[in-house]
């Protein structure tokens, strides 16, 4: 973020209120198709029953029953009823639940939200005590359910489709044109003849002459050689650079080099300077 950006970002201290801080809640984990249903469920309908059945020295057993004004919402998809709630204890984590009641939307809300910041209400509704994982009961209706869900993950992405009329937006042809035009190119050229290795080498020093650093593809369209060939003449006159930041390039060797280094330039500049003077 730029420091406009800061400059522009308004932070605002707003109060949270704590009063129930103290109050235990669960945190529950459903299924996939629970979750659905409780979503299309109106506010004020009950979508299910808690069952909590405590035994002296044992550990608590906690059920779940969906209502039938749940299970009516899509009377056509079958969901098992009956759940089971593993609980454990949260001790080694320190987590809460949040709310944040925003102000209601128009315009006069809206600009006197921007002068009363106040408007908007942050909660902590609670300090999560125990986790449960609703697990259904393996009836015949969770086995049918299971089933319908494994069919649909294997049917395939794509499907092969009889058709009954010819199709002619892809006509098959014989030859591509860009292969007809590549071989006719090959042809043109010819093949590739190995040239005298001193033609081949002044050609090398001349493209040398221009750029300091060549890869091969490069040497072979300028001297139309095998790559073989030409990189046998190469090793005699080039060194092959491993390391960047030139790596995998050619540079002539230093005998045949006659460019001029940046330091033997400065001190011809600066020579050239002082018998001025």
């Amino acid at each position: 973020m730029s420091k406009d950006e800061k400059e522009k970002t308004q932070i605002i201290d707003k109060d949270l209120d704590l009063s129930n801080a103290g109050r235990g809640v669960w945190l529950v984990k459903v299924p996939k198709y629970i979750a659905q249903k409780w979503e299309k469920a109106p506010t004020n309908m009950d979508v299910g029953k808690l069952r909590i059945n405590k035994t002296p020295g044992q550990k608590a057993q906690v059920s779940l029953s969906l209502t039938p004004a749940v299970l009516a919402l899509d009377p056509e998809e079958k969901i098992p009823t009956e759940h089971v709630l593993d609980v454990s204890q949260v001790t080694k984590q320190t987590l809460g639940v949040f709310s944040h009641m925003a102000p209601s939307d128009g315009k006069e809300n809206s600009t006197s939200s921007a002068s009363q910041p106040d408007n908007e209400k942050l909660y902590m509704e609670g300090r999560i005590v125990q986790k449960l994982e609703c697990r259904p009961i393996a009836d015949n209706c969770y086995m049918k359910l299971k089933l319908e869900s494994i069919r649909k993950a294997s049917e395939p992405q794509r499907r092969v489709q009889p058709i009954d009329k010819i199709v002619q937006n892809f006509k098959p042809v014989k030859d591509h044109a860009h292969n007809i035009e590549y071989r006719e190119r090959k042809k043109a050229e010819g093949k590739k003849a190995r040239d005298d290795k001193n033609a081949v080498m002044d050609m090398l020093f001349h493209a040398f002459e221009k750029h300091q650093y060549y890869n091969i593809k490069d040497l072979v369209k300028i001297t139309n050689q095998p790559i073989s060939y030409l990189k046998e003449i190469l090793k005699d006159v080039c060194d092959y650079n491993m390391k960047n930041p030139h790596k995998n390039m050619w540079e002539l060797k230093k005998e045949y080099r006659h460019y001029k280094t940046e330091e033997k330039k400065e001190e011809e500049h600066k020579s050239g300077s002082s018998d001025s003077e």
